[in-house]
């Protein structure tokens, strides 16, 4: 046994029926010239005859002196875990995206390994799709977009690919590895006390300046300031779910010429969309949406555990101009930034602790439904440079599928792939309607950007 990490159970906390914890991604495939009519069927009993896992793949919960553990699971079954599916026909996009918005609502069964790993086949095109999920409490973005290229090739001559599953686990483990047993736990604890004793002054200098900037820096984000809006309400287990890619290079290209990141870009097209997704419905607020944006702490190469930070940024929904939001938000940002600059790791995890301890504790029980410290997730997260190919297949696209919360009803999550941004929107689907329009709202605040720089 090894202890779950302190940041990693706080998912398996907030988990509820209508608030699965669970992240993954759909990966479209183009099978190589030469497939056959088989070359699906081998690929999926080939798979099937991997029956042993590697951690975290073999691991499932466990509790002891009302600690979380993960141990190796005895009765491993590979097959409840990978599954091959088929869609209905005609085998539209539309169809496929269904399915993901179904099998994503899912619960998984924590007696088991928290992951699940889906081949599809039956799309009209002739493409193959693959979706799976994996547990948050395992992994976060980066982990997981690792995990997913190492189990790639960047030929397509590879034809004999391990399953993920059954990768070689790393040696170098972020996620809590170590000594295991109860013991672990209170020396883990103890260990953690000393080094959080450390922290204090920095955080309370922190707080205090947050305190202090509270409506008086223009650029500063608190937690109190984000808006009531349709995005903010009770959610239910049903999703949906909508992807699409976008020119990287052409995000780029805006970004250079405006001065930008390609966060920036990326937060500026998200801000153009919710706009004017909201003004459509009319119920676009007064006051700018606030943005909770995950930003990687992670210094090594483990691919478990979660090392993230959260920053809050104002996304400007308020003003017409697109130069004016695209400034607006590049200021609360580079203020965060600056913020954390002067921080340790454990500094930052201690004063968000501090600050967001209300936000975490609405929403692992929604005693306070009417307030939230953000209005909506936005994740950036960097993938592969290189083309990557799944047994011979080409990945056309690899499209991150994330968490809805309740009171956080959307949540955008954006994956880089070559020379392509490919986006992710994940929303309840009883809550929000017409979430699909975002996708064209999207490209329309890219060529709000590309507008400025003409």
């Amino acid at each position: 046994m090894k202890p779950v990490g302190l940041m990693d159970q706080g998912f398996l906390w907030l988990e509820r029926r209508n608030q699965p914890m669970h992240v993954g991604g759909l990966m479209l495939l183009t099978p190589p010239p030469d497939a056959d009519e088989n070359f699906v069927d081998n690929i999926v009993e080939r798979f099937k005859a991997s029956t042993h896992a590697s951690p975290p793949f073999n691991q499932r919960l466990t509790r002891r002196m009302g600690a979380w553990f993960w141990e190796d699971d005895p009765e491993f079954d590979v097959e409840s875990h990978f599954r091959h599916l088929s869609l209905p026909k005609p085998g539209r996009i539309r169809e496929l995206l269904a399915l993901v918005s179904s099998l994503h609502g899912n619960l998984m069964d924590r007696t088991k390994p928290l992951w699940e790993f889906n081949i599809i086949s039956g799309l009209e095109d002739g493409r193959i799709a693959v979706y799976s999920k994996i547990h948050h409490a395992l992994v976060d973005g980066v982990a997981a977009t690792r995990m997913m290229i190492r189990s790639l090739s960047e030929s397509a001559n590879d034809r004999e690919m391990v399953p993920l599953w059954a990768l070689p686990a790393r040696k170098r483990d972020g996620g809590g590895a170590g000594k295991s047993g109860p013991l672990a736990v209170l020396a883990e604890a103890v260990g953690m006390a000393r080094a959080q004793a450390g922290t204090l002054p920095a955080v309370a200098r922190e707080v205090l300046r947050s305190l202090r900037e509270r409506g008086k820096n223009p650029d500063h984000v608190s937690v109190f300031q984000a808006p009531r809006s349709i995005l903010n309400q009770r959610i239910s287990g049903a999703r949906r779910f909508a992807a699409q890619s976008y020119s990287l290079k052409r995000m780029k290209a805006a970004g250079k010429k405006l001065g930008a990141t390609v966060n920036d870009v990326v937060l500026a097209m998200c801000a153009s969309a919710l706009r004017k997704y909201l003004l459509e419905l009319n119920a676009l607020p007064d006051k700018p949406l606030v943005a909770m944006v995950p930003v990687s702490l992670r210094k090594d190469d483990s691919e478990t555990g979660n090392q993230v930070a959260m920053v809050l940024a104002n996304l400007a929904t308020n003003l017409e101009d697109p130069k004016e939001r695209l400034g607006a938000i590049m200021r609360s940002m580079k203020n965060s930034k600056e913020r954390f600059s002067k921080m340790s790791q454990l500094e930052i995890m201690n004063y968000l602790g501090a600050v967001m301890a209300v936000s975490g504790l609405n929403m692992a029980t929604g005693l306070a439904p009417k307030w939230q410290a953000f209005n909506i997730t936005i994740s950036n997260v960097p993938g592969p440079s290189k083309q990557l190919y799944f047994n011979g297949a080409r990945v056309e696209g690899n499209y991150p599928v994330s968490i809805v919360l309740d009171g956080q009803a959307l949540n955008i999550t954006l994956l880089s792939f070559v020379d392509t941004m490919d986006i992710g929107l994940i929303a309840c689907r009883r809550t929000l309607p017409h979430m699909q329009k975002l996708l064209q709202f999207l490209e329309e605040g890219l060529e709000e950007l590309e507008a400025l720089t003409a």
